[in-house]
């Protein structure tokens, strides 16, 4: 694959960001030690005064931390990316098939110049991977871009929310539009740097960080709201709760989180544990948890926390993407919607759903 420097392709490859936003600067720490940094513009990368780089890619700082397990093998592809910059949509660094990789290449060479697609190349295939197996048929056929229903209140006074995991940034681009000041971080580059063109094209202001959620690259209390989709259930228990202590110390006082975790008696849940006979999860395999395992959890290492009912018969179910799916996931979703809501008068319903939200409030800082 080729891109010649007179088309739009061309020019971002090339393109060195020679200011970095002022947010960046104010409120990024290093991710091990939270040591100030100081960005260096002949070097176009931050420096912590502990000596530890980061490199800013197209505005963007990777914040990653080299030299120690990454949950997630294209966070490491990231970092050996993020130097190279042969590639504008860093395709490596993605979290799709190699099959899916080697078409969406052929899929942006063949076009010349970003005003040809109507919906980012990117999300075209990212789409499985992000929001779950009932997108799977959606993947290079998308006419829209499927943003999610953020079930918090409307933001009338733009706090600034987190989202933890944030991939190409649907939650990021739903949060802009009820009135938050969204900034997303995630370990792909080539995902985060596909939301930046999306809030660039719907004229939302929203920032991305390239990062780990074990080690969160930002000042304590900055947060109003952290929000987080379908990622810590991915991580072993021990680094979903490094997560929760990172989430925890960037919550300002009175903040909440807001965190969508499986249900280990779920109904879909139950089944995939059967199908792999209830071994021990690998890699970047889901990980179940109780309700009362989460609340005991998420109140000890974040604060007074409640369950929520995300969903029915899987996990990333979203009623607001009725339209994009065939009739029979239509069926699945809006049995899995009345269930949730007859879930309000029949509380024991919790007990079964597969999707969960834990809903905490930080009302204690250490």
């Amino acid at each position: 694959m080729s891109y010649t420097d007179d088309s739009e392709i061309g020019k971002s490859k090339n393109m060195k960001t020679k200011e970095i936003d002022s947010w960046y600067l104010e409120n990024l720490v290093d991710p091990i030690d939270k040591t100030p940094l100081t960005y260096i513009d002949s070097d176009n990368r931050f420096m912590s005064t502990s000596g530890n780089f980061y490199p800013v890619v197209a505005g963007v700082p990777v914040m990653l931390v080299n030299g120690i397990d990454q949950t997630i093998e294209l966070a490491q592809k990231t970092l050996d990316a993020a130097n190279e910059k042969t590639d504008p949509f860093y395709i490596n660094t993605l979290g799709i098939t190699d099959r899916e990789k080697d078409e969406l290449k052929d899929y942006v060479a063949s076009r010349s110049q970003m005003t040809e697609f109507s919906i980012d190349p990117v999300v075209q295939f990212l789409v499985g991977a992000t929001n779950g197996i009932l997108y799977k048929e959606s993947i290079n056929r998308l006419k829209r871009y499927p943003l999610p229903n953020l079930r918090l209140p409307d933001s009338s006074d733009h706090q600034q929310l987190l989202d933890v995991g944030c991939s190409w940034g649907r939650w990021c681009l739903a949060a802009a539009q009820k009135g938050y000041a969204p900034i997303g971080i995630d370990p792909s580059l080539g995902a985060v740097l596909a939301g930046q063109r999306i809030a660039k094209s719907l004229g939302l202001e929203i920032k991305f960080v390239v990062g780990d959620a074990r080690y969160l690259p930002f000042k304590e209390n900055l947060f109003d709201t952290v929000f987080s989709y379908s990622v810590l259930q991915h991580f072993s228990k021990q680094d979903a709760k490094l997560s929760l202590r990172e989430i925890h110390g960037v919550l300002k006082a009175g903040g909440e989180s807001f965190i969508q975790m499986p249900n280990q008696w779920g109904i879909r849940c139950l089944q995939h544990q059967i199908m792999r006979k209830f071994r021990q999860p690998q890699a970047f395999e889901v990980r179940y948890w109780s309700p009362q395992e989460l609340r005991c959890t998420f109140n000890e290492l974040i604060g007074d926390s409640k369950i929520d009912i995300d969903g029915f018969f899987g996990l990333g179910i979203q009623a607001s993407d009725l339209d994009l799916m065939p009739p029979k996931y239509q069926v699945i979703i809006k049995t899995s919607e009345r269930l949730r809501m007859l879930s309000k008068m029949l509380p024991f319903l919790k007990n079964c759903a597969d999707s969960l939200y834990v809903r905490s409030v930080n009302n204690v800082k250490n």
